[in-house]
């Protein structure tokens, strides 16, 4: 097992900045130079990756209209059959070499996620850095294995899957030899509600395996995934779409380019506010300790008079004795005359 993986020259892990990828999918909307715009807008967003799909659809599915392959109530996309929105939605396998070409020049990563073994040979033959493995391809044990063989990093979604079905996932990859692994957190809905987050899994999940865990996240806004970074999501995937008022399969829960640097930005602020544990006075705190209250002449206070709760008392600023010894000096003479708004220190009394 591995608490880090190693991207090019990133590593990620609960040490190093959360891994930030941009989800083309469907959002380029059969539209070659939109996807470069999209690569583009990612990087200049801040993202550190994007990632696309490798099917068609008659590797995902085929082309029947019988109940069975009918999208059923519950998504956006109710009233399509399988093949019909595949069709709509897939990037056509041409482009692809050119779209890693282009993000590379970039300074940006590219993958995809294959759905068949066809796709991972396609893959292969151009050399991507990695692999992303889709929520509804968890249960698909040979698909892990062949990917797996290629002794790439592997990045999980567990959107829908049981515990037991992760450690099995897990498990065919390890079996193949390859530790190269992390997860995500995910929730299959198209958008996913927040309540049905359940973010506080990453951290269990991170324990539990011991490698890294992500977010995969399908909810509007920007809110989920800084949540999950404070969380200790060390990965966070999010769908990136010119504009949500282009028409597509996936555009209505996509982040618009500007959006995306927020949550980018947000993110990186996130990081920086999480720090380590820490106990110590930071360098910017040191100038406000003089703040603090401490012990005071409130009244003139005539050589051997007693000291008493009417002529001192802890006030701010902080140049005097520290408020706890207030009780051991009551009682006590003062050697000389102490003036209103002197700090009291030990040599002023017997």
């Amino acid at each position: 097992m591995s608490s880090t993986i190693r991207l090019g020259q990133k590593k990620i892990g609960a040490l190093f900045p959360v891994y930030i990828i941009a989800e083309l999918s469907a959002n380029h909307n059969q539209d070659f130079n939109q996807a470069v715009a999209l690569i583009k807008a990612a990087k200049e967003a801040g993202a550190d990756a994007v990632k696309i799909q490798t099917y068609t659809p008659d590797t995902l599915t085929i082309n029947c209209n019988n109940n069975y392959f009918q999208i059923s109530k519950g998504t956006q996309w109710e009233g399509k059959n399988l093949y019909s929105l595949y069709k709509e939605a897939y990037t056509p396998w041409e482009w692809q070499p050119n779209l890693k070409k282009i993000a590379t020049g970039l300074g940006i990563d590219l993958f995809s996620t294959p759905f068949d073994s066809s796709s991972v040979d396609f893959l292969e033959s151009i050399d991507v850095p990695c692999y992303k493995v889709s929520s509804f391809e968890i249960v698909d044990i040979p698909l892990i294995q062949k990917i797996a063989r290629t002794g790439k990093p592997i990045i999980l979604s567990t959107g829908m899957a049981s515990l037991a079905e992760i450690e099995e996932a897990v498990n065919a990859i390890r079996n193949e030899g390859n530790e190269q692994i992390a997860l995500l957190k995910c929730t299959s809905a198209y958008p996913a509600l927040p309540e049905d987050m359940n973010l506080k899994t990453i951290p269990d999940m991170t324990k539990a395996f011991q490698m890294p865990v992500g977010l995969s996240d399908h909810t509007l806004g920007i809110a989920v995934p800084i949540a999950a970074v404070a969380l200790g999501a060390c990965i966070v995937e999010k769908h990136l779409s010119l504009s949500r008022n282009t028409p597509g399969p996936d555009s209505s829960f996509s982040l618009e380019p500007h959006e995306f640097k927020i949550m980018v930005d947000s993110i990186r602020e996130t990081e920086r506010a999480l720090g380590t544990v820490n106990y110590s006075v930071t360098e910017h705190e040191k100038a406000s300790r003089i703040f603090r209250r401490s012990l005071f002449a409130i009244e003139d206070i005539a050589g051997g008079e007693i000291l008493t709760e009417k002529n001192i008392r802890s006030i701010r600023p902080g140049y005097g004795l520290p408020p706890k010894y207030l009780h051991d000096i009551l009682g006590k003479k003062a050697k000389g005359n102490i003036y209103r708004g002197t700090p009291l220190h030990w040599d002023l009394f017997q």
